[in-house]
Formats: C-alpha cells, sequence, structure tokens
C-alpha cells in the first residue's frame, strides 16, 4: 500500500482521489421546473435573433452610416442568423426611408447604340411606359385621320392641281415643239424620250434602219439637239415637282404638327417637374414629324417575302418611341432590400438580351434587362459571399459598382469574345446602395489581408458568436426558438422536459457547462427530428425521450467509421491495451473529425529511451506525418525534462516517441504529456496501468494545460473500454480546465457512478505520474535530490547514470588521441 509520500496529501494506491470528479461535474443538465410551461404551445415564439449582441449593434451602426466605404460584413459560422439578423435589422431601418426612384431606359435620337437613361419618382416609371404606348397608338390612328379631312384634301389638291395644270401645258409645249422638228415624244421610266416620225407616224425600227445613212445621221443629230431642249424643260419640271413634294411635305407636317400638339401639350403638363422627361419627349415630337411616312395608312402591294420586311421594319421602327422600365418601385412602401441568392454575372448587375432574326443575332435598348443592383438602388442589398466567388467577374464588378457609385449594363463576354455582337453602350445609372456581405471569418481576413479594395469598401464588420451564456434568459428564449420553429413548420410542440433536453443539447454543442451554441440550424434540425420520433410513437407532444432518440439516431446515422474503428480494436487489428501494465507505453486520444461527425479514439503511444545524445526523437515527425503543433509539443518536452533533471549534469539521453499503428497525419498538442509520461515511464522502468488513457497539453513547467474535444475523447475510450470489458480501475485523464466542458453522456455517467469507469482532473504532470503509476513523482529536496523511490527519483538516477557512463566513455577517447597523433599510416594498410 502506498501512503503519502509525495506533494500530493490525497494520494493513496487508487491515485489522487480529490482529482477524481464526481458524477454531478460530468454534465451539467437543465431543470425542466425552469420553465413555468407545460408545453411550448404556452409561449411566445421567438422572432429575434439571441446572443448576438456585439453583432446587432455594429449592423445597427453600420446602417446608419451612410459614407461611403461603410458596407457591412457579417462574419460568422452557418446557423449563427447571419442573414435573419441582417434581414430584420434592414426592415426596420427602411421602414423610415423613402421609395427611390424609378430608371428606365429610352432611345437615344442622337446616338441609337447608347440608350439613355431617365430617373423619375417611384410609380411614374410604369406611367411613362403606359402614357408613351397610349401616345403612339393614338397618333398612329390620329395622324391618318387628319389626312382624310375635307380641309386637308382641298389644301392638298390646291397645290397639286396648279402643279397637274403645269405639268400638263409643259407636255403639250414639249409635243409641239417636237413635231415641228419632225419627232414624237414618250414617257419612260427614265424620263421623256424622243421618237422620229414618218407621215405622221411614229418610225418603227425596220423603217429607221432603212433610211440611207446620211437620212440616219440627220435624224439622229436632230434627236439630239431636241432632247438637250427637253432636258432644260425636264430639270425646271422637277424643280417644280421638288417644290411641289416640300410643299405637300409641309402641309403634311403642319397638318401633323397641329394634330399631335394637343397630345403632346398633355404629356408636357403630367411631366413638367422631370426635366429629363420633357427633353425626352421633345426629341420625340420631332423625330415624329421627321417620320410621319410611319404613321401613314400603309398599302401592302408589295408581294411576299418583301412586304414582311417591310411590315418588320415598321414594327422595329415603332420601338423607338417605347420606353424600357428597368426598375420599377411602385409597389414599394420604403426603401428596398434584396437578398440576391444567386448572385450570377447577369443577375446582379443585368443583362443585354438578343434575339435571332433569320440567323442574325440583334438587340435593342428594349432588351436591356436589370439586375438586383438596380432593384436594390437606394437601399440595401444582402449577398453570401461564397456565392459571389462561385460566379466569374463578380466580385471585381462588385467593387467597380462599389468605388464608382454607378452600375453599368454590358455584357461581361464582350471583351473575350472572338466573333464581332452587335452590342449597346447604356448609359450607366448613378448606384446609392449599402451592401451587406456574409460569410465565415477566415473568409474576412483573407480579404483584408489580400484585397486593398477590400478594405476601403468595407470598413464595417459585425462578428457573429457561435455561443452564448447559459442563464435563465437565454434559457426561455431556447424555448421560445422551440415555439417558433413549430409554429413555421407545422410541428407538435415540445413539454417543458423535452425543451430542457434541448437545453442541454445545446450546452453540448457549445462545448461549455455555462454556455449555449447559437447554432440555431443544428438545434432546428433535432426539433424536426425529435418531432418524427414523436409522431411514430403517435404523441401529441414531444417528450424529452423523443429529443433523445433524435440526438442517439442522429449520431448513429454519423457513427459509421467510428464502429469500424471499433471493431478494428476489438479484433485486435488495431492493438489497443486497457488492461494491465506496461512500461513505456499509455493510451493517448485523438479526436476524428468527419463532416459533423466528431468521436475520440485512443491511440497507443510508445516511447524507448537509451543513452545518447540525439535528445527527443520524434517518429512522425522525421517522416513528415506530424503537424507543426504536435511537433511544438514534443520539443516543449525537452524543456520540461531539461529543467527537471539537467540543473546538475548534462541531460544524456537519447529517446524515440511514436504514435503506433498511426497511418495518416497527426495535429495538436493534446498527446504531449501521454508522451511524456510514457518517457518518464521507461526512464523509470516503472510500468504504467494501461487502463487510463490521457489528453492534455504540457508546457516546460509541467503544468497540464486544456485541450479540444474532451468529451469525444472520453466517450471514445469509454466505448473501447466496454468492448474490452469494463474492470473498474478504467478511466481518464483530464486537465482541470477542462471540467467545465464535460457534457458526457448517460452511458459514461452511469458507469462512473456505479464505480466502473474514472475521470481524474490534474493541473500538474506530478498528479498523472501517481495516478497512471500508482507510485509518488516525488519532490526535489533542499540537496537537490528527489524523494527517494519516486518516479522522479528513479528517472534522474538513471539518467545520471547515463551522464557517467557518457563522461568515461569521452575521457577513454580523449586518453587515446596522444597515441594516435603522429603515427603514419602505411600506403595500402588502415
Amino acid at each position: 500500500m502506498y501512503k503519502r509520500v509525495s506533494q500530493w496529501d490525497d494520494f493513496t494506491e487508487e491515485g489522487s482521489t480529490l482529482s477524481k470528479l464526481r458524477p454531478e461535474e460530468l454534465k451539467k443538465t437543465c431543470d425542466p421546473a425552469q420553465f413555468d410551461f407545460a408545453t411550448t404551445a404556452e409561449v411566445q415564439p421567438l422572432k429575434a435573433v439571441i446572443g448576438q449582441e456585439r453583432a446587432r449593434r455594429a449592423v445597427s451602426f453600420g446602417l446608419d452610416v451612410k459614407d461611403q466605404g461603410y458596407n457591412i460584413f457579417l462574419s460568422g459560422f452557418f446557423g449563427t442568423g447571419r442573414a435573419t439578423l441582417a434581414w430584420q435589422l434592414v426592415e426596420d431601418k427602411v421602414q423610415q426611408e423613402p421609395v427611390p426612384g424609378d430608371w428606365c431606359y429610352v432611345f437615344n435620337f442622337r446616338d441609337n447604340n447608347c440608350p439613355r437613361a431617365i430617373k423619375l419618382p417611384a410609380g411614374k416609371g410604369k406611367r411613362l411606359v403606359r402614357d408613351m404606348d397610349r401616345l403612339v397608338d393614338q397618333l398612329r390612328k390620329a395622324i391618318p385621320r387628319a389626312y382624310e379631312t375635307q380641309t386637308f384634301e382641298l389644301q392638298k389638291n390646291h397645290i397639286l392641281s396648279s402643279f397637274y395644270e403645269d405639268a400638263s401645258e409643259m407636255y403639250e409645249r414639249l409635243s409641239k415643239m417636237a413635231r415641228e422638228q419632225g419627232f414624237a415624244i414618250s414617257r419612260t421610266q427614265e424620263g421623256i424620250s424622243t421618237i422620229p416620225l414618218q407621215d405622221g407616224e411614229p418610225m418603227s425600227q425596220e423603217e429607221f434602219a432603212a433610211l440611207d445613212e446620211d437620212e440616219r445621221q440627220e435624224t439622229v443629230k436632230k434627236s439630239k439637239a431636241l432632247q438637250e431642249k427637253l432636258n432644260v424643260i425636264l430639270r425646271v419640271y422637277r424643280e417644280r415637282e421638288r417644290d411641289i413634294k416640300a410643299q405637300v411635305l409641309a402641309l403634311e407636317q403642319e397638318t401633323a404638327r397641329s394634330t399631335i400638339v394637343p397630345y403632346f401639350n398633355a404629356l408636357y403638363k403630367a411631366y413638367r417637374d422631370q426635366a429629363e422627361v420633357v427633353t425626352y419627349l421633345e426629341q420625340v415630337h420631332q423625330d415624329i414629324l421627321e417620320n410621319l411616312d410611319l404613321f401613314g395608312e400603309q398599302e401592302e402591294t408589295a408581294q411576299l417575302p418583301l412586304a414582311f420586311f417591310r411590315r418588320m421594319d415598321r414594327r422595329a421602327a415603332f420601338k423607338r418611341y417605347q420606353v424600357n422600365l428597368l426598375a420599377d418601385n411602385s409597389i414599394l412602401e420604403h426603401a428596398p432590400v434584396i437578398y440576391e441568392t444567386n448572385p450570377t454575372y447577369t443577375n446582379l448587375f443585368g443583362a443585354i438580351e438578343y434575339e435571332g432574326e433569320f440567323g442574325v443575332l440583334s438587340t435593342d435598348f428594349t432588351k436591356v434587362r436589370a439586375g438586383a443592383v438596380h432593384r436594390a438602388n437606394g437601399g440595401y442589398l444582402i449577398l453570401n459571399l461564397l456565392d459571389l466567388f462561385k460566379n466569374p467577374f463578380t466580385w471585381d464588378a462588385l467593387k467597380q459598382v462599389l468605388k464608382n457609385q454607378e452600375v453599368r449594363i454590358e455584357s461581361v463576354w464582350k471583351n473575350y469574345s472572338t466573333y464581332s455582337l452587335e452590342t449597346l453602350e447604356p448609359e450607366p445609372i448613378p448606384v446609392q446602395i449599402k451592401v451587406i456581405l456574409i460569410g465565415e471569418p477566415h473568409h474576412y481576413y483573407l480579404l483584408h489581408e489580400w484585397d486593398e479594395d477590400f478594405r476601403k469598401l468595407f470598413k464595417l464588420r459585425a462578428d457573429f458568436d457561435v455561443e452564448m451564456a447559459r442563464d435563465q434568459e437565454h434559457i426561455e428564449e431556447y424555448a421560445r426558438f422551440i415555439k417558433a420553429v413549430c409554429e413555421e413548420n407545422g410541428l407538435r410542440h415540445f413539454s417543458r422536459e423535452a425543451a430542457a433536453r434541448v437545453v442541454d443539447y445545446g450546452t453540448r454543442l457549445s462545448g461549455h457547462q455555462d454556455k449555449l451554441t447559437t447554432l440555431f440550424n443544428r438545434l432546428s434540425e433535432i426539433i424536426h427530428e425529435a418531432d418524427v420520433w414523436a409522431a411514430y410513437d403517435g404523441a401529441g407532444v414531444v417528450e424529452a425521450s423523443h429529443v433523445l432518440r433524435a440526438i442517439e439516431e442522429k449520431q448513429y446515422r454519423a457513427g459509421m467509421m467510428e464502429e469500424k474503428i471499433l471493431a478494428l480494436i476489438e479484433d485486435g487489428t488495431l492493438i489497443i491495451d486497457v488492461h494491465g501494465e506496461k512500461v513505456g507505453q499509455i493510451n493517448g486520444l485523438a479526436v476524428y473529425v468527419l463532416g459533423e461527425q466528431w468521436f475520440g479514439k485512443p491511440c497507443r503511444i510508445t516511447a524507448r529511451t537509451f543513452m545518447g545524445e540525439k535528445g527527443l526523437v520524434n517518429i512522425e515527425r522525421e517522416i513528415h506525418m506530424s503537424g507543426n503543433i504536435h511537433s511544438k509539443g514534443v520539443l516543449t518536452l525537452t524543456g520540461y525534462l531539461g529543467a527537471t533533471y539537467a540543473q546538475d549534469k548534462p541531460l544524456s539521453l537519447s529517446a524515440s516517441l511514436t504514435f503506433e499503428q498511426n497511418y495518416q497525419g497527426i495535429e495538436g498538442d493534446s498527446a504531449s504529456s501521454a508522451e511524456l509520461y510514457a518517457i518518464l515511464s521507461s526512464l523509470s522502468g516503472v510500468p504504467i496501468r494501461q487502463g487510463i488513457a490521457v489528453t492534455g497539453s504540457i508546457n516546460q513547467n509541467g503544468d497540464i494545460q486544456p485541450i479540444g474535444g474532451v468529451n469525444q475523447k472520453i466517450e471514445g475510450f469509454f466505448k473501447v473500454c466496454r468492448k474490452k470489458g469494463l474492470s473498474g480501475e478504467q478511466g481518464v485523464i483530464i486537465p482541470r480546465q477542462n471540467v467545465v466542458n464535460l457534457m458526457l453522456s448517460h452511458e459514461v455517467i452511469e458507469a462512473v457512478e456505479k464505480g466502473e469507469f474514472h475521470i481524474w482532473a490534474i493541473d500538474h504532470v506530478d498528479q498523472g505520474i501517481e495516478i497512471l503509476t500508482g507510485k509518488p513523482a516525488g519532490k526535489k529536496g533542499p540537496n537537490g535530490e528527489f524523494t527517494r523511490n519516486s518516479i522522479h527519483y528513479l528517472v534522474d538516477q538513471q539518467l545520471a547514470r547515463w551522464a557517467e557512463q557518457q563522461r568515461n566513455g569521452n575521457r577513454r577517447r580523449y586518453s587515446m588521441e596522444p597515441h594516435l597523433r603522429g603515427r603514419r599510416i602505411r600506403p595500402g594498410r588502415r
């Protein structure tokens, strides 16, 4: 029986009883009596995101800052309520903000490849579209009717009658003059031609050919002279004809002007406060007067397909008077909030569409389409950063919009296409917008480090925490969250006992007894799944058993790999000892992360020590299977060994450390204390109890430091011990700082209650030594020696012997050197 021989007052053969944890310390459970309801049907549903006060204040402040560059980055993990909080705060903010104006694209009469952008008050864009469509329809009817009035016909006939009289008189004069010279005149498509006469009748080709040469020459000569005179008269006629056409056109324009003025005056009056619209209407007014033929009655005399093409051209010509309403805010009651879930380039910044006509792609200003930036102009745009990065060109284009405060609609492939495509260059539209990006913390840090524009454009970060305090307020809000999920999805309500188990699950996810997780998507999954198990039982309310079943089944579905590893350990393929004692061998604990599934697995760590000067050799590091943090943990052991045992002698030690049957990389320093125990066991020759696994990192002073995944590590080793048989002597040593992280399964807690399994929490390596070996660790006295027969004493004695042997060996080598000096080696001999 070992009694107190070290600094631990409570040391016994069974280990340090004060460091052994009681069952109530292994889990913090929620008492259903904390709730003042029978089921969640009695509580108010949760509407707001909870546990994110820091993020709430940051977002609220960012929304109030109107300066350029104060766009907001929501930094947090999926499920912490980033999008929900942003949407709620923005919706509250925009209630007091005005509705932005509409934006339209109209035909540019000076450059038809550059459509003009016009801004109107909200709702007037749709009105302008209707007004312009109605205007064209009215004018297409009114102008032809105006040309059919008696007044117009009289004026037109008056102009044409004098022309017709003059034309008839001129023709008679020409005919008389030609007959006097022996010719007749004939009208053709090319004009007026002369025909020689014979006996008062037009001469045929045969008769002309029958003339002798002199007569033919004379006839040709006279014909030319007469033709010249005719041409002079015809020029006068054509000038007169042009003048008449101009008079008719002036009459038509004047008639049309007087006809359309009332229509345009009504529009000028309706839009007198919008200078850009008035300018546009004036241009339309002038263009209609210059293209009156579009509004006249068209007689389809041409045959197909010519008539078809003419109709298409006419329809295309009328498009210039249409209005393309790009951003319609007529139905809004406040500034817009747009959450674009598919931020492709065209969805964000708009596009120019094309249509095929007889194998040719064509476009016009009516095919310009808006993007989310246009719809959010004057308001807020919410985007997910990962979705943004999945689409090429969108990130750089978004930064350009925010820097220049304008958005251009253009084809993203214009500069990359190998063929020419008819395209447009619409005027850029000024943008006043605040962008809210949703991403994870490492996204923010990467962009902040490597993207200078990001630092200038997203000056405000809102951090979302993954945990919150486990207090009465937040516990009650958990119940309200359960109620909200049930109401939104038509699920059964939860009893107070079931709600308490959800709270416990939230604590388990947080990894701290005094915390609750804010990963509400994970909680929502359990709520939905518990409802299904309640349905299987035909229960009207979800009970605690259904919640526990949902958690167990969730773990079972994801636990195939863990079960296979346990099977390999059970059949001896993976060699893990949980009974007996071994020198230089210990069970460390590792955590495997496969998606959402975390599980612990014991790993055999062995140490072999021998005399030498190589120090600690980490086999995993030598073959590049060790991560930097693990290598640091191993190197820290050298500092501890030197400080503890090498103050009066050199540390003459070579030691090898390895994780047996480890065929993949290893990272982290949580096994550094276990590695030290294995080394001390090898040096002292004292065996280690194999039924006790160890986790915890160590510093150079021998203090035990906290680690992660403590619940998974304990439960993983417990499952192995249960497979191989619980003996009542098995357990796990953990850092004392990790006690607050314990939220163990009921199987482990029951085993601890029965004394079949134990958990020790320690602060210093000496406590672990005593638990693992059953021997005192030892304390260094004033004379520099450790307590006799303690672990430290045995280790120190072994290192002293090796140091002495090392010195003796060095002296022998040194004493032989003078005999070797000056000796000449003969050729051919060594």
